[in-house]
């Protein structure tokens, strides 16, 4: 039963990665992932407000929201590769990137862990 609630909430949390980094990068059109972005810093700060009440009651929704939905939301693959590629075509941009995104998403989680207490 667990693996199909993590298979569904994955399957919900990547069309919402998707989705929103769509709608992101429509509005806000610029050289940086700021989709990416955007959705790692969501995704970071929603486990950090929820992990703390779901690691000590394994619920079901701590299966299908924390594993499933926010596992398939927040991808740190994504990062990794438009790393990469801003590398090849701009130094300082890509250097800004992975270090704004390891800051805010780092700091995200923090924030939902105090606010969860």
């Amino acid at each position: 039963m667990n693996l199909l609630l993590v298979g569904i909430g994955g399957s919900l949390g990547a069309m919402c990665r998707y989705a929103l980094t769509e709608f992101i990068h429509k509005y806000i059109p610029t050289n940086f992932p700021s989709g990416t972005f955007f959705v790692n810093l969501i995704g970071c700060f929603l486990i950090g407000v929820f992990v703390g009440y779901y690691m000590q009651n394994k619920d079901s929704i701590y299966f299908l929201f924390i594993i499933g939905f926010l596992g398939s939301f927040t991808t740190m693959s994504a990062f990794t590769i438009e790393s990469v590629n801003l590398f090849n075509t701009n130094f300082i941009l890509a250097a800004s990137y992975i270090i704004l995104t390891i800051l805010f998403t780092l700091l995200a989680t923090y924030i939902g862990i105090q606010i969860s207490k």
